[in-house]
């Protein structure tokens, strides 16, 4: 016999699951903006059919339907494009800090401009060049020295600059170290609340979702393998796991950061591209700068002497000293030894003196520690234009005070093939002019900060388009969720006037029958 409450109860579970549906999509309208949410659906499976009991066969026809119930609440989501989002992100993040390094280089060189360091120098080499036409004017003099203090202070204050960015970058790293660890953290305490959710057959589906919005924001930061495991994440930089379900293998720090950077572990992320602007960017052209200074101060370079010029005791070139009788090719050392082939105005003859020096408590010549000899500072006579000298009736040798071709000599550097060397271990680098050298040397940021720019760019887009997959997929749509509302609601109110109806009926039965003859 068929059961009276039969349809009672089909209606009960189709009501609890319409009303599961109800509730779940108004979970994901009320998630349609959060970061990281994936949109839920309640998976609707029909009860497993009613088979009537007998000894051979049932003897009604067909099973009975025992409606309709919910078995999980999955969230949609795509494996395949999360993994595509982590290696976008990945090569994004390096190359936004390459890209935003390389800018803040551009603004620090400030090139080309009138008020960079070319600038500077063109202002530098053209007082010389001035000097030589009127050697004693004191106002001369004092351009030529003051443009020397200039040049020395550009130097000292773009190597400060970048130094600093260098500085500012290292500093980022800390921050870094510091986010990766607290992401661990919370991977670590969000792998045990899942496994312990699920451990008790529930899906853990909004859990899930903040642990995978970590995975997304740690993959910009650096490269990571992610793998999931029956206890949860094990997360994984390079051979060093950083989490294994709820326990955090490694907390990293600058210095294991640095190694797998050197190592060829850390490839991709936010850290990867600061350390690569570090050693690429911001090193590279403090070393740059470096070797013009010092190619400025020591770089070999041949200049022609010409006839008549007396070269002093003290030279330290491959000529006798003395009265050159015709002109003569010589290698000099760099500006300075170029200045200390002249001669100072005044007496008794002396012979110049080093340009530029180092700072006090300076080790070597660099764009850090390059200054003005504190004696020309102090006195404009000490600047050597002069290269002949002449004596009088009683034997005194004296300065051809009216001279200016040491000071032509010197301005003529400017155009002069020079060796360039790098200011650390001297070693060869290139040899060009000046202007050649350092057009080369901003001609190249340019080219890099403008392919940083474009991958930057690239990579950006690529990003923006996986996750415009991603959300097409897991995203909430506010129209399909309207629609799945009114679905629901039809169902649900469907079930609900069912009910009713069997209610009725089964009053009327109840109540109302049996009561003919009373």
């Amino acid at each position: 016999m068929r059961s009276t409450f039969h349809g009672i109860e089909v209606m009960k579970r189709s009501m609890f699951t319409h009303q599961t549906s109800l509730q779940t999509v108004g979970h994901n309208i009320s998630n349609a903006n959060t970061k990281g949410y994936s949109r839920q659906r309640v998976n609707h499976t029909s009860m497993f059919p009613l088979e009537y009991p007998s000894l051979m066969r049932s003897n009604l026809p067909g099973q009975m339907g025992q409606g309709v119930e919910f078995d999980s609440i999955k969230r949609i989501r795509e494996a395949f494009l999360d993994a595509q989002y982590i290696k976008e992100q990945r090569d994004y993040g390096t190359w936004s800090i390459r890209n935003d390094t390389l800018n803040k280089v551009e603004a620090i060189m400030n090139e080309p401009s009138d008020t960079g360091i070319r600038r500077v120098l063109e202002k530098f080499w053209n007082s010389w060049q001035d000097l030589s036409k009127d050697s004693e004017n004191l106002s001369a003099r004092a351009v030529v020295r003051e443009t020397a203090i200039a040049t020395a202070d550009a130097f000292n204050h773009v190597y400060r600059q970048l130094d600093d960015l260098e500085i500012d970058v290292r500093t980022s790293v800390e921050v870094k170290v510091r986010q990766i660890n607290t992401y661990a953290s919370q991977l670590s305490v969000l792998n045990e609340q899942v496994f312990r959710m699920e451990l008790l057959g529930h899906n853990a589906n909004d859990l899930r979702d903040k642990r995978d919005l970590i995975i997304d924001d740690l993959s910009k930061i650096m490269n990571i393998s992610v793998v999931e495991e029956d206890d949860g994440y094990l997360v994984s930089l390079g051979d060093t796991a950083l989490v294994d379900g709820n326990e955090v293998k490694t907390f990293v720090d600058s210095s294991l950061l640095q190694q797998a950077y050197d190592d060829g572990q850390l490839t991709g992320g936010e850290v990867n591209g600061m350390f690569y602007s570090i050693d690429r960017y911001t090193s590279y052209y403090k070393t740059q700068l470096n070797s013009m200074i010092v190619s400025l101060v020591e770089g070999e370079f041949k200049v022609t002497l010409p006839k008549g010029t007396v070269i002093p005791e003290s030279a330290e070139i491959d000529a006798p000293p003395g009265l050159l009788e015709e002109d003569l090719v010589v290698t000099v050392k760099g500006i300075n030894q170029m200045h200390q082939l002249g001669y100072q105005l005044g007496d008794p003859l002396t012979v110049g003196e080093p340009l530029f020096v180092i700072k006090p408590g300076g080790t070597q010549m660099s764009a850090e520690t390059i200054t003005l000899n504190p004696n020309i500072v102090s006195n404009l006579s000490a600047l050597a234009s002069s290269n002949r000298t002449y004596k009088d009736s009683d034997g005194d040798e004296h300065v051809v005070v009216g001279n200016g071709m040491n000071a032509l000599l010197i301005s003529n550097i400017r155009n002069s093939k020079i060796k360039f060397m790098d200011g650390t271990d001297q070693s060869l680098v290139v040899a060009g002019t000046y202007d050649d050298f350092f057009r080369s040397l901003i001609g190249g940021l340019g080219v890099q900060a403008q392919e940083a720019k474009r991958q930057e760019t690239n990579q950006r887009f690529l990003v923006e388009s996986v996750d415009s997959k991603r959300q097409s997929i897991s995203g909430v749509s506010m129209d399909e969720e309207m629609a799945d509302m009114v679905k629901f609601q039809h169902a649900y109110n469907a079930a609900a006037r069912q009910l009713t109806t069997f209610d009725e009926m089964l009053d009327k039965m109840i109540n109302g029958m049996g009561t003919v003859g009373r």
